[in-house]
């Protein structure tokens, strides 16, 4: 197997570099922001040009949400609609951000795509935050206008979201003061009266993303950025099925993929939705993830490509009434977002064996482009997550000394790309952090490569928790816990936990005299953030917290101690 899939990594290196070396995915050395970048130079640059040259298949089903089905051409038109009446009806220029707070519908592409269009920033917000969550995105990006579904509609009028209106998608009725997006699209120009030129380094998104310090930040990417993201998936993707045919299989369907990650995330609007374009393949939605439902949708719609966390992979795989199903034509089962264990490769191996079993490693401020492990060499390493996406990603393993790493050191990894976000909206110190003078941007993930160029990641410098695909700031859930007035100290940590990969774990230590119940702790920690924050297991302490030299809390010992109380519990 060793040979096999360095022979196949081998085919695979020499055919990105003859794609790159002339034709669609040529790429040049270019100025980007001031540093010199690996650029495709004979792709669409702007959002608004990929949606114009990516018309494979235009005339096949392209949206799929339960019985609606919608063409790419149709799509594109929507879209343009959709662009028309954002700009006619709400003055909605380039330039301007506008939230989508939305699960996944037809209208959150619609609305994406329309943004893209006019020139204005989508600001994608995670549909399971709470009202307060997504009052501080509302006011921290400055938005204009709020596209909402009607649960978080609802959410909105809840709370003080600092815009007087907003507006509905999917909804069946209209509050006082909000307009309904159906309505206004009857009467919309089919385009839009005004087109501003676009210009690739223009902004094109704002997702907001985790941090290790509480608020979440706003990655800025812009129409360069993004467009290289899914160009560059594209571009490996296209190098993969060279390299298989060449082996002699035969060519990939790119028929339907399943659509059962959230879009506001950029697993689901850059390595899904958003390549789909190009390919003319069927985005099979979701409304919200159901395992018996992705089995009945892989039957129902031929579904041949699957990515999701590694939770959603493990629930088919171990689903009791699998096996009642054809799945025949699923060929891919993709993972991202958060670490799939090696064992899991393995069984997901032995249960589907004609399918191709994968992970990627990207994140938010990469636009989804970084490292892929897929095929034999997943087989052959699969607590690895991969190789970086050559010639567009170049990675780093960096020392403390800021030394680089030798093969089999640990250090952080860093990111070079066309691909990266600019920086954080609004925060320019942590910008001036996790990006360097010369444009390489630090993960704060702590990594090695093997001699095979793979790469191992093995802890994080931030104090994050990956849980079933979504990072939680540790201090963000902390802050809330630290608002129940018989609170004294707290320490959040992630503990290991096979279906979600971490769970939210607290150590609290009470105020002398009060008395605290871990369920009304839970509670109220729900009351203030999103449910998937709130903490899995709280364990209450008689005892201060220890404490390092520094006088911070010692979070290690801490998660070391009742990581095996966890593991009893378990």
């Amino acid at each position: 197997m060793l040979a096999t899939f360095q022979h196949r990594d081998q085919m695979l290196d020499d055919t990105l570099a003859a794609m790159a070396a002339d034709g669609m995915f040529k790429v040049e050395a270019m100025d980007v922001r001031g540093h010199r970048q690996a650029v495709l130079v004979n792709t669409p640059q702007t959002l608004r040009e990929y949606y114009d040259t990516a018309l494979l298949n235009p005339d096949k089903p392209f949206l799929i949400y339960n019985d609606e089905r919608m063409s790419l051409a149709e799509t594109r038109t929507a879209a343009y609609r959709w662009g028309a009446a954002l700009q006619s009806r709400f003055g909605i220029a380039k330039g301007d951000r506008v939230v989508i707070a939305m699960r996944n519908y037809p209208e959150w592409v619609l609305a994406f795509m329309g943004l893209g269009i006019i020139g204005a920033v989508a600001v994608p917000l995670n549909a399971w935050w709470t009202a307060d969550e997504i009052a501080y995105a509302v006011a921290h990006s400055g938005a204009r206008l709020i596209i909402a579904d009607e649960e978080r509609a609802m959410r909105c009028a809840d709370s003080h979201v600092p815009i007087a209106v907003v507006r509905t998608a999917r909804a069946v009725a209209e509050p006082p003061g909000w307009v309904l997006m159906q309505d206004v699209l009857i009467t919309a120009p089919d385009t839009p009266d005004y087109m501003p030129p676009l210009h690739p380094d223009d902004d094109a998104t704002i997702f907001y993303t985790s941090g290790s310090t509480g608020n979440p930040k706003g990655a800025v990417a812009t129409h360069r950025g993004a467009v290289h993201g899914v160009l560059g998936l594209l571009m490996l993707g296209f190098a993969h099925a060279a390299v298989e045919e060449k082996l002699g299989a035969s060519p990939e369907d790119r028929h339907s993929v399943l659509l059962a990650v959230p879009l506001f995330h950029i697993t689901g609007s850059h390595a899904v939705f958003l390549p789909s374009i190009a390919i003319g393949r069927a985005l099979v939605f979701m409304h919200r993830w159901d395992a018996t439902e992705a089995l009945k949708l892989i039957e129902k719609e031929r579904i041949t490509y699957f990515i999701g966390v590694p939770t959603m992979s493990l629930e088919l795989l171990q689903h009791p009434d699998r096996d009642r199903y054809d799945l025949s034509s699923l060929r891919d089962i993709g993972a991202g977002g958060a670490p799939r264990p090696a064992d899991h490769v393995r069984r997901l191996r032995e249960s589907f064996q004609d399918k191709q079993p994968a992970i990627g490693y990207g994140l938010t401020e990469t636009n989804a482009l970084a490292i892929i492990n897929r095929g034999p060499g997943y087989l052959a390493k699969p607590s690895s997550t991969g190789r970086r996406i050559k010639p567009l990603m170049a990675v780093r393993i960096m020392l403390d000394n800021e030394r680089e790493a030798q093969p089999g050191e640990v250090g952080e990894v860093w990111m070079y790309s066309a691909a990266l976000v600019r920086g954080y909206w609004n925060n320019p110190e942590a910008t001036a952090a996790a990006f360097t003078t010369d444009g390489w941007f630090k993960t704060g993930d702590l990594a090695y490569l093997d001699a095979d160029e793979y790469m191992f990641i093995v802890d994080r410098k931030k104090d994050l928790i990956i849980r079933g695909g979504e990072n939680i700031s540790c201090v963000e859930v902390e802050a809330a816990l630290y608002c129940h007035p018989a609170v004294s100290e707290v320490c959040v940590f992630g503990l290991a936990d096979e279906r979600l990969g971490e769970i939210v774990s607290a150590v609290v230590y009470p105020k002398a005299g009060e008395v605290l119940e871990v369920g009304d702790l839970m509670a109220f920690a729900a009351g203030k953030i999103a449910k998937f924050k709130v903490p899995a297991h709280i364990w209450l302490t008689e005892q201060s917290l220890p404490r390092l030299g520094s006088g911070k809390i010692d979070k290690v010992s801490l998660r070391k101690s009742y990581a095996q109380s966890h593991t009893a519990i378990i």
